[in-house]
């Protein structure tokens, strides 16, 4: 098993504002700029009638500190008001390695995780998981304390921090790098950190750091160290260099579990729409929330990163265009990192 995670996380990327159709067979709808509207509103107030209660088990969905996460954890509120048409048991937990493990054996019936993990996933168990939405766009920054950093190429020669090789970060990096003409393995250094917050606390140490950091360590970082500027954001240089959109995170289901409950993963995703929905409109309640579950350190940090954390829910034909494309960049890059082959139909989820 040991050797079986770690081929899977080796070729795994970790890690991570849009609100999804009301069924699992439509697009996204376009969100509405967040805003910091009061808690009792979008999330306390819910402006539908009470969701009519399916009889079901909770349902055990993990997910991981951060953005990926974050378009989650209004649904524990929607399920105390009743206005959520199933209960949830919401799990968090610090790296990805925690969750595939309960992912496989059946402990989990749903995860938040890095989109080509759920890729690889895919390969490995051999079409046991599959996709039900993309949950977040691109939250890669680089920042630096200076102002040296003004384009890709400014990076040449220079050291640059970032969380764990094998990661979101490496790959988009790397990309990013070789489309622009510079080697990553010989026109700079970069250093790897297994988590977000050793490179905060390595910045904090140096006097001209230059890192890649996701949200919402961006706006955490910042907050303690008024020098650090963001000097580029990696979703604009993605797009400088490639027609696919960046995306970090997709939420998957147990393919077993998906056709025992279709009627489970229908409810879901509705109830999964209004929570992204509100993590959108209502900043405060949201922000409150990731702190109380420990998605985030502190409401502060949570209320400032959720505009720039780009939470989204697309499912149907949006989930697929938005993950194919992002794959198939990933795959001409290197096939491990998307389990060796792009994956095939049964991976996107659709309604029966």
């Amino acid at each position: 098993m040991k050797k079986f995670l770690s081929l899977l996380l080796a070729c795994a990327l970790s890690l991570a504002m849009v609100g999804c159709g009301g069924s699992t067979a439509s697009s996204a709808v376009s969100s509405t700029p967040a805003s910091s509207t009061p808690a009792s509103s979008a999330a306390s107030e819910p402006e539908s009638e009470p969701a009519v209660p399916i009889e079901a088990d909770p349902v055990r969905i993990a997910g991981l500190k951060g953005p990926t996460t974050m378009g989650l954890v209004n649904l524990l509120p929607m399920m105390e008001e009743g206005s959520a048409a199933l209960e949830y048991d919401l799990q968090l937990y610090g790296t990805a390695d925690e969750i595939v493990p309960l992912l496989t054996k059946g402990e989990l019936d749903m995860a938040a995780i890095p989109a080509n993990l759920a890729a690889t996933l895919y390969q490995k168990t051999s079409g046991g998981i599959q996709a039900l939405a993309v949950n977040t766009l691109g939250v890669l920054y680089v920042v630096e304390k200076g102002e040296t950093v003004q384009s890709i190429q400014d990076l040449k020669g220079r050291t640059v921090m970032s969380t764990g090789k094998g990661t979101t970060p490496e790959y988009v990096l790397r990309y990013i790098l070789t489309a622009n003409g510079i080697d990553p393995d010989k026109d700079l250094t970069i250093e790897y950190y297994s988590e977000a917050a050793e490179v905060t606390a390595q910045m904090a140490l140096a006097t001209d750091a230059i890192a890649v950091l996701p949200q919402p360590y961006v706006t955490a970082a910042g907050m303690q160290d008024e020098t650090l500027r963001v000097a580029l954001d990696l979703t604009e240089e993605w797009e400088k260099v490639s027609e696919n959109s960046l995306i970090t995170g997709v939420t998957v289901v147990r393919t077993e579990y998906a056709e025992a409950h279709p009627e489970v993963i229908e409810a879901f995703l509705t109830d999964y729409a209004a929570s992204v929905e509100a993590a959108n409109t209502d900043l405060e309640g949201t922000a409150a929330l990731c702190e109380e579950q420990g998605v985030v350190a502190k409401a502060a940090i949570a209320m400032k990163a959720l505009p720039a954390c780009k939470i989204v829910c697309r499912t149907g034909e949006e989930l697929r265009a938005d993950a194919e494309g992002y794959l198939q960049v990933l795959y001409d890059a290197d096939p491990a990192s998307v389990g060796g082959a792009m994956p095939d139909d049964g991976f996107y989820y659709t309604a029966e």
